[in-house]
């Protein structure tokens, strides 16, 4: 079972947060986002347990407790869709669907007044 894990103190460990989940079961993986330049923690990630009880009970052992003094929100991980990828920017000039590179955009004339 693949579960998320979120609001995680950037603080925190891998092995601390494996540490709180093997409270429950076994933990076959850990994954804690990080920024790519930072380095920092994201403060979500997610965690890996091969059997479906034990991961549903730390579901609910740990849903909303305390860790590093930040309430930590778990679920079942949602499958990633297309629309998770992005992240936003496209290379068009700015963050915005359909957007041009910038200047100015001449209105599109139609008849045969050109």
């Amino acid at each position: 079972m693949k579960i998320y894990v979120g609001n995680i103190a950037r603080e925190s460990t891998e092995n601390e947060v494996k540490s709180l989940f093997e409270e429950f079961g076994t933990v076959t993986d850990i994954n804690l986002i990080r920024d790519n330049y930072t380095k920092m923690l994201k403060g979500f990630g997610f965690i890996e347990m091969p059997n479906d009880a034990e991961g549903e009970n730390a579901i609910k052992g740990l849903n909303g407790q305390l860790f590093n003094s930040r309430p930590l929100m778990v679920s079942i991980a949602k499958p990633k869709t297309d629309s998770q990828s992005g992240g936003g920017f496209n290379r068009s000039g700015g963050n915005r669907p359909n957007s041009s590179r910038g200047g100015y955009n001449k209105p599109k004339r139609y008849g045969s007044d050109y």
